[in-house]
């Protein structure tokens, strides 16, 4: 399946700073796969190194938290849009 990924400007340096990229895979996971073999300096930016998905980044499939639906096993479809924003914290 190709899905758009949105990427914020802090990671578009690694993706030839291109806001929005096409990537392929049945899953949120399989598509971060894609993105970080073409893209290798996205790699510990996405996930964690037990392949989790990052702390520090917030990833919605169309308008949807994947972390309330099925997280990395999240199903896409041609057509979707995955966006990756990242995590604000502060006090």
């Amino acid at each position: 399946m190709a899905v758009d990924v949105n990427l914020p400007t802090l990671l578009r340096v690694h993706a030839e700073n291109a806001a929005s990229v096409t990537a392929e895979g049945a899953t949120v996971g399989e598509v971060f796969a894609d993105l970080t073999t073409r893209y290798p300096g996205l790699a510990g930016n996405l996930v964690d190194d037990e392949g989790n998905l990052h702390k520090f980044v917030n990833v919605y499939k169309d308008d949807d938290d994947i972390r309330y639906l099925d997280g990395l096993d999240t199903k896409v479809a041609d057509g979707d849009v995955i966006s990756i924003l990242p995590a604000v914290a502060g006090g």
